[in-house]
This record gives structure tokens, sequence and C-alpha cells, in this order.
């Protein structure tokens, strides 16, 4: 059969529409009931259950993976690359209390790969339903002599609820005195990986191949390990200490009303996600303006690979915990009253966990101290 003008031009119509054809069944572990419509229409079609909610606040948010993308092509793999995103993505209106609703993808590439699109797509399949969330459509887009070759990018938008009486609101919230706990990373995430590359490739001379201390993996497994999601941690959080969880119904927020402590009294102030900006810049988005934050350096056991670029990179510490998330990936701020609590109940949700700092008076700052 003669290839179509298109085709020779770069973009393969016919190509498109049969990779797209496995969709259903590799999206049908993330559906959820609200869903309505197939994938496939001009627009994901998701009918919000009001009745679940006294004031539904609907949150959303967009972001990329960044140049951990690199590794993903040099490695040849690209499973955990969607999984990196729908994580991140959870985590950044987890920190508000809100759960995820649906999630929708952008992949553009040079040329479409079969096998490089039903990875990724599974990536995305894999965590959306680990977290609940329905994947209701997307975007590819087949861009010839737009990308180098064997490479694409990846973008995500996320929404998701949260009752607005639950919502966490640090600004008004956190107070002096009260404690910082962090929760670990799996690896760097999806930040600092321009950096980490210069320096574990350029600077370093090392290869994905190479074998690093204090690690069973190789650098390009340790570089590819998958963001970790807080989402189903952060709503546990939410429930135990918070008096009720996020989407309480209308009966129940009724009868309960006048025994519901104001959330300015709640133990569990606020989140923050650590990602691009560190400790440094994330901290301080959920602070008020007369408050700092206070991180021990060395209260928590730093990852193998944050070691690596902490004793040989050269870079000074005071940037490293801008760029890094130097093996912690969300903090809670929480009353001090309840820091142990939740410290314990974290690590019992199987997540490692510490005190690592304090909430003093500041200027709405974060800062990190030997």
């Amino acid at each position: 059969m003669k290839q179509k003008a298109y085709a020779r031009a770069g973009v393969d119509i016919d190509l498109g529409n049969r990779v797209k054809a496995t969709l259903p069944q590799l999206l049908a572990s993330t559906h959820r009931r609200e869903v309505l419509g197939k994938v496939g229409g001009f627009g994901g079609l998701f009918a919000l259950d009001v009745k679940k909610y006294r004031e539904p606040i609907l949150v959303s948010s967009v972001d990329g993976v960044g140049t951990k993308l690199k590794i993903a092509f040099t490695m040849d793999k690209h499973d955990t690359i969607g999984a990196d995103l729908v994580n991140h993505c959870v985590n950044d209106i987890a920190v508000l209390g809100a759960e995820p609703l649906f999630f929708l993808d952008y992949l553009g590439t040079g040329k479409l790969e079969p096998h490089v699109f039903t990875e990724i797509i599974k990536g995305f399949a894999r965590a959306c339903a680990q977290n609940n969330c329905a994947l209701i459509g997307g975007e590819t887009a087949q861009m010839p002599g737009f990308y180098q070759k064997g490479e694409y990018d990846l973008s995500g938008t996320i929404v998701g609820v949260v009752e607005k009486s639950r919502m966490l609101n640090g600004q008004k919230t956190i107070k002096r005195g009260d404690v910082v706990i962090g929760i670990e990373s799996s690896g760097l995430h999806t930040n600092g990986y321009s950096l980490g590359r210069k320096i574990f490739f350029e600077q370093l001379k090392l290869k994905t191949s190479s074998r690093i201390p204090g690690s069973k993996l190789t650098l390009g497994e340790e570089l590819l390990k998958v963001h970790v999601s807080y989402g189903p941690l952060v709503q546990k959080l939410i429930k135990r200490f918070n008096s009720g969880g996020v989407a309480a119904s209308r009966q129940s927020a009724a009868v309960s009303k006048t025994s519901l402590r104001r959330s300015a009294d709640a133990p569990l102030r606020a989140f923050a996600h650590i990602t691009g900006g560190g400790f440094v810049d994330n901290i301080p988005r959920v602070l008020p303006k007369s408050l700092d934050v206070v991180i021990k350096k060395g209260s928590w056991d730093m990852l193998p690979i944050f070691q690596i670029i902490e004793q040989k990179s050269g870079v000074p510490d005071e940037e490293l915990y801008q760029v890094f998330n130097m093996g912690i990936g969300m903090v809670a701020i929480v009353s001090a009253d309840k820091a142990d609590a939740a410290l314990k109940f974290i690590k019992a949700q199987k997540h490692k966990a510490w005190i690592i700092g304090e909430v003093v008076k500041g200027k709405g700052e974060a800062r990190v101290c030997k």
C-alpha cells in the first residue's frame, strides 16, 4: 500500500489511531463511577457528586517531568515516567487537603514509537489507579523535526476536590512552636536533574550503568526511581488528626458541626511538597509572614545518592537545599503536642519520617541550619 503524504512528511495518523485503540484496556483500572463517556472524545467528562460536599472546592495543577526524561531516553526505559508525573501532580494538590478526581496527559514527540507510548501510558494508568484518580483523556502530538530522534516531552493536568471547611491553609493556622516532620523521598523525584546530570555525568564522569556506594542499584536505576505519591498518606493524616475526612457528607457535617474543632485549631497545620526550589522556596509558600521554619541538617537519614551529591559535587549546601529535596519529599507542620503521634502514624503507614525542624518567629522564610 502506498504511504500517505502526511506519513511521508513524518506524521502517521493511522499508526496513531492503531496505538490509541489499546487505550480502553490500559485505562480500565483507573475508572471511577463519576466518569462519563469514553476516552477519545473531544473532552473528558466527569460528573462530580456534589451531594458528598457542603462547599466543594476544585483544586487543579499542571506540571511536567523535566530533564529526568533524558535518563529515560538514555536507558530506553519509559514505564516509570508516567507514574512520576501523576504522583507529582497528586502531591501538589494533596498539600491543600484535596483528593484527586481525574488526570489528563499531553505527549509530544517527533515520531510515535508504539512500545514507548504503551509504556508511558501504563505508567499513567498504574499511578492513577493507585491514587484513585481517573485517567479521562489526553493528547498525543506527532511533530517531526521538532524533537531530537528518540525524544519526547510530557505534561499533565490534575483536578481534585476538597471540602472548603477542611482545606489546609498554613498561613492562617501555623503557630510558633509547631513541629516540622520530614517524610522520606525515593530520590531526586522529578526536580534538580539538570544539575544532577551535570554532577554525575560531566563532573564525576559516571554512567547510568555505574554502581554507587550504599545502593544495590545502578546510577540510572537510582535516577529513575518513581516520585513517591503522598496523597493517600495525607488523606489518612487529615482523617486521623483533623477531626474527620476531607469529603464529609452534608448530613454528617451538619450533625458533627458543633463538635468539630475550628480548622485553625486542628493539629495538622500544613504540608509542603519539596519539589523545585527545595526547602528554601517551597516551605515559605505555606508560612505566615511573621514566622520562619528552621530545618536541622542531619536530622534524617540521607539517601546514598544525596550523600554523593553533598560530598563530591562542590556545590554549597545553601544551593543544594534549594535545588534538591535531599531525601525529604514532603513536610508536615504539626502542633507540638501531636507531633510524636503524627510521626508514629506516618511510620505505621510504611513511610520513613523524622522530626526535622520547628516553627520560630521570623518573616516567612525557611532556612537549613547545622
